[in-house]
């Protein structure tokens, strides 16, 4: 059975990461240590049942709490009266660097599949742990 001090360890030990996770699914910083505070507040209600490794619970609850929380938010493209400007291809500044490029790459894809990949190789989860 699991206490109150093991669970404020884990916190502890494993926020830093699950920010970290967060950020990479919604790609705000705010936003994501919102997200952590509510998955770890579910996680707290069911922490005297988890098994000795709470990753995968916890992961799990991270990525479930971020689908809903996407689902829920509407989402629309907003017109505007001129095109934005689009930068000059040979502009050296305008190159976007390769973490850039990973974070605009991830954005576009479904929630589930950008779940997968940041589980899978910026977590680096093994396929098993990912599919759980």
């Amino acid at each position: 059975m699991r206490d109150r001090t093991e669970f404020t360890a884990y916190v502890e030990a494993r926020s830093p990461r699950l920010v970290r996770t967060a950020y990479l699914l919604c790609h705000d910083w705010a936003l994501a240590e919102d997200l952590v505070q509510t998955a770890l507040a579910k996680v707290w209600r069911a922490w005297r049942r988890i098994g000795a490794d709470p990753d995968p619970y916890v992961y799990k609850v991270l990525v479930n709490t971020h689908a809903s929380w996407w689902r829920r938010r509407w989402r629309s493209e907003v017109p505007t009266e001129t095109v934005p400007e689009t930068p000059d291809p040979a502009d050296a500044m305008s190159v976007r660097d390769d973490r850039a490029a990973i974070h605009a790459a991830l954005r576009r894809l479904p929630d589930r599949q950008r779940a997968v990949l940041v589980l899978r190789y910026f977590e680096d989860l093994t396929e098993a742990e990912v599919a759980r």
